[in-house]
């Protein structure tokens, strides 16, 4: 269940982020991208996971608890996602277009049909739209694709996979071997 973003605005999205970062849109890149955009309809908001082990690797997996945040950070985070909104609060620099609209306003300027017209559409499309925002959303497509999966993308750690990394080993390490010839 899309925790910001609607069905749509998820299939353009992925779409775009394949575009951008082959596959990152497919293993979970828009999911990434709506869970953040949502992340204040979540108690605790899931801005960082917890820890210290995901339990992938033994241990126990703690990355599902979500941290709570300070004060100060949840203001700027909520700064950051939802913008200023005219907050004075969030003002204190002066207005700030958060992410949110931020997203919501590209992915319009994609258009409905985005994800079912032809890839040179697409990539024509994509070439024409504001450039501030095909770089949020390159740079969003490679921390989907690489980061760790309990934040929506990086489906099933195929994202890792597809650069030779085994993911988080934690408790268990490395050994000395894996580090000298690699794992």
């Amino acid at each position: 269940m899309p925790a910001h973003l609607n069905d749509g605005e998820l299939a353009t999205l992925a779409a775009a982020m394949d575009l951008l970062v082959p596959r990152s849109g497919e293993l979970g890149g828009a999911d990434y991208v709506d869970q953040l955009l949502g992340a204040f309809t979540f108690d605790p908001p899931r801005i960082w996971a917890g820890g210290p082990f995901s339990g992938r690797r033994g241990g126990e997996g703690g990355f599902d608890r979500w941290i709570e945040l300070g004060t100060a950070e949840g203001l700027s985070w909520r700064t950051r996602i939802e913008g200023s909104r005219g907050i004075a609060e969030r003002e204190f620099n002066g207005p700030v277009t958060g992410l949110q609209e931020r997203y919501r306003d590209g992915i319009a300027s994609l258009g409905d049909d985005f994800a079912s017209i032809a890839a040179d559409e697409q990539q024509r499309r994509l070439d024409g739209c504001d450039e501030a925002f095909r770089d949020l959303l390159f740079a969003h497509a490679c921390e989907s694709l690489y980061g760790d999966p309990i934040y929506g993308g990086n489906r099933n750690g195929e994202g890792w996979a597809s650069i030779g990394f085994a993911g988080d080993t934690q408790p268990r390490g490395w050994t000395d071997d894996e580090v000298t010839h690699g794992g």
